[in-house]
């Protein structure tokens, strides 16, 4: 009887060691299931090297009800959207003063709120962390007592901080922005309103106004790699929320490939919470110094810190480093429109380990493109205030056109030189009219949407051609007939590729009743079309500055700008916009001028001396895409007051306008003749306060923008064969050397 009981006690005790032996390994392939479901082992390269897609980033994005056809009146924008910014009430940050500064100066303001599509608060929300000494206290009161505020409907406000110690809660603005479009830092997937948000970049106190540091890695973008492969040089957190990222960084650092060196010197309480790496971590950070890691380094590490956003995304984009980013959740900076693919790796905080191999797999010219992308980015996006506003509102007027005619511009435009600042929304709506651009990026012909044209019914209406077109316009700037006059009219006649001549009369005189123009001799085509506009009517007041007003009379994309006297031939005219079909974005020309810095002065100088140097070709006698013109017309309203008051400078202003807008010099080409006035007629040229006037024009203009925008070139174009000795039978503008001047 005992040996079956010791029998049947063995029996179940075996039993049950068997259930809890094979029991408890179910459970835990259960569980290993369960997690690799949420988080792989291993992610392959290929998913680390392409942008998460949204619903891997978020998987449980919140419904949010504010979206543009909700919480946006469409009906206060008209034709030419307008931004009103509120009287200044109280004082503000260093940051937000710069912020309201470039938008009242800027083309978008308005000083009428009834005409206004946007509303700008002068009151400062960009630090809503009340601990911090920036933070500007009842918001919400403020806000509410706006005369236009309506529930924040139509208005734009600007975040960069939001939350506070311990958990930094991306909500907790301190006020309700309502039906408000924020436009803020370290936005996370979760809480941001899908087309109706704008994520912004974190930027530092010190950030310019205007102008900015120009890209790093421009002039020598060889060899593909550098001397680090990866670097990170920043603070870890010892306490609070912070992120375990950083903390982990340490396992990766070699000293030599991989320079990941943190520090926990910061914080009022850090050496009391210190914990045993700290003193090795802070030696290691102290050997190295942080420009020189960013310069020599090619991928750069951009770790979330107490927020998602962090300051090394816009200095890695200076330096030309590629971002690699450790954020997850992070939206980032205008990437409604920036395609990030181009210019940053992510990655993932989850497998940091996988980094170097993730880093060590990119092939050097993948390497070469993303780095040429960060520093064009960084240089029209993202190197002042500025540039950060205004692609802010040039998204946000996006959207309101898109809702009025149901188009928007092609994201070309917006990842392409010279981007989507440099590129009027009205006119550059697709890649087949792509204004600014190289013959590479054209595309067969399409539909297209011209600009507002000007009230002068008489005058039919046309739309502007494909880029860079077969033929051009020539926009004569007169104010008097003379001998010279008519034979430039006939020298264009001659033209193998002139389309349509436009004659802007500016002149109390009666104007010249031209209708056409008869060709030479034996060629077949019909007369050339001639539109004469009279500047004293259609343009009373606008003086020297009306010589490109008429944009809706012309309706080809190359436009020679000339002066009634320009002592061109018909060869010199079809040369100059051969040249220009494969430079479009420049201005191409004969007539050159070049600045210099008078140390003696301390400012900038204006020189009309012929010499190999040039920075500017005068448009008295040069070729200019249409869209230049009608971005000069668009310019700020500081900019374009400094020309009507002086009556002189235009000429400067479309150079600094176009190498700011291209960062590309202009070009000249060979010039047969010097420009000589007739002898009876007084040259400003020779008038010493018409050279003071223009110094002081081009300082102006310098200041506005921040830095010089123009740049120096030697370069002089000149046809095959031209002056070699030789026969000039076989030269293809022969006439160009055998009249003499």
């Amino acid at each position: 009887m005992q040996a079956k009981r010791r029998y049947l006690l063995l029996f179940m005790s075996c039993a049950f060691l068997l259930y809890c032996y094979y029991g408890n390994t179910s459970f835990k392939s259960d569980t290993c299931k369960s997690k690799l479901n949420e988080l792989p082992s291993f992610a392959t390269l290929d998913d680390l090297h392409l942008k998460p897609s949204r619903q891997k980033r978020n998987p449980a994005s919140a419904t949010q009800p504010c979206r543009m056809d909700t919480c946006f009146d469409f009906s206060k924008c008209g034709s030419d959207p307008k931004i009103f910014v509120y009287p200044s009430d109280g004082t503000v940050s260093a940051s937000y003063r710069k912020v309201l500064s470039v938008i009242r100066e800027s083309r978008y303001v308005t000083r009428d709120p009834n005409e206004a599509c946007l509303f700008v608060p002068a009151i400062d929300t960009l630090d809503a962390d009340p601990l911090s000494s920036e933070h500007v206290s009842d918001v919400a009161s403020r806000l509410s007592r706006l005369p236009y505020w309506r529930n924040g409907r139509n208005h734009l406000i600007f975040n960069l901080y939001a939350g506070t110690w311990p958990d930094y809660a991306e909500d907790s603005l301190g006020f309700d922005p309502g039906e408000a479009i924020l436009a803020r830092a370290s936005a996370s997937e979760i809480m941001f309103r899908e087309g109706f948000d704008i994520s912004l970049p974190l930027f530092h106190k010190e950030h310019p106004e205007k102008g900015g540091v120009p890209p790093a890695a421009t002039v020598n973008p060889f060899p593909a790699q550098r001397k680090h492969l990866v670097a990170f040089k920043g603070k870890r957190y010892v306490h609070g929320i912070g992120s375990e990222t950083r903390n982990s960084l340490w396992h990766l650092h070699d000293g030599n490939n991989l320079i990941l060196v943190t520090t926990c010197r910061h914080g009022k309480s850090w050496k009391d919470l210190r914990d045993e790496r700290c003193e090795e971590d802070n030696k290691e950070y102290d050997k190295f110094d942080y420009e020189q890691l960013l310069a020599n380094s090619t991928f750069c590490i951009v770790a979330r810190g107490r927020r998602l956003g962090s300051y090394r995304f816009l200095e890695a984009l200076a330096a030309g480093c590629i971002p690699v980013l450790l954020s997850n959740g992070w939206r980032l900076p205008f990437d409604e429109k920036i395609d990030w693919r181009r210019a940053v790796i992510w990655a993932d905080e989850r497998l940091l380990l996988q980094v170097p191999e993730l880093v060590r797999s990119v092939p050097p010219e993948r390497i070469l493109a993303l780095r040429q992308q960060t520093q064009f980015l960084w240089e029209q996006y993202f190197s002042s205030i500025e540039k950060i506003v205004f692609t802010t509102i040039e998204i946000l007027l996006e959207r309101v056109l898109a809702h009025r005619v149901s188009k928007q511009r092609d994201l070309l435009i917006w990842n392409a030189s010279p981007g989507a600042l440099g590129t009027l929304a009205a006119y550059g709506d697709s890649r087949s009219h792509y204004p600014i651009s190289s013959p590479v990026l054209e595309a067969p012909s399409a539909p297209f949407t011209s600009l507002a044209p000007l009230p002068v019914p008489s005058i039919p209406q046309m739309a502007p051609p494909h880029t860079p077109g077969n033929s051009f316009t020539a926009l004569l700037y007169v104010q008097a007939t003379s001998p010279a006059l008519h034979k430039l009219l006939a020298n264009i006649a001659s033209s193998e590729f002139c389309e349509k001549v436009v004659l802007v009369w500016d002149s109390e005189r009666a104007a010249p009743s031209l209708k056409s123009l008869s060709r030479m001799a034996g060629d077949s085509r019909d007369p050339l079309p001639v539109i004469v506009v009279d500047a004293t009517t259609h343009y009373p007041g606008e003086g020297v500055s009306a010589r490109w007003q008429p944009l809706w009379a012309v309706p080809t994309a190359a436009v020679f700008s000339l002066d009634g006297d320009a002592p061109l031939l018909a060869e010199e005219l079809d040369f100059a916009f051969r040249v220009w079909q494969q430079f479009p974005e420049r201005i191409v020309g004969y007539p050159a001028r070049t600045h210099f810095w008078d140390e003696s002065k301390g400012s900038w100088g204006y020189s009309s001396r012929w010499g190999s140097l040039y920075s500017m070709v005068l448009p008295g006698a040069a070729l200019v895409h249409r869209a230049t013109l009608a971005l000069y017309a668009a310019s700020g309203p500081a900019l374009r007051q400094v020309v009507q008051r002086a009556h002189n400078c235009e000429d400067i202003l479309l150079n600094c306008l176009v190498a700011h807008t291209t960062r590309r010099p202009p070009l000249k080409l060979a010039q047969r003749r010097r420009y000589k006035p007739p002898l009876h007629h007084k040259s400003l040229w020779s008038d010493p306060e018409h050279f003071v006037q223009r110094q002081s024009c081009l300082n102006t203009f310098a200041t506005t923008w921040g830095y010089m925008p123009l740049l120096r070139s030697v370069l002089r174009l000149d046809p095959i064969l031209f002056k070699d000795p030789v026969s000039t039978l076989r030269k293809k503008y022969r006439k160009m050397e055998l009249v003499s001047s």
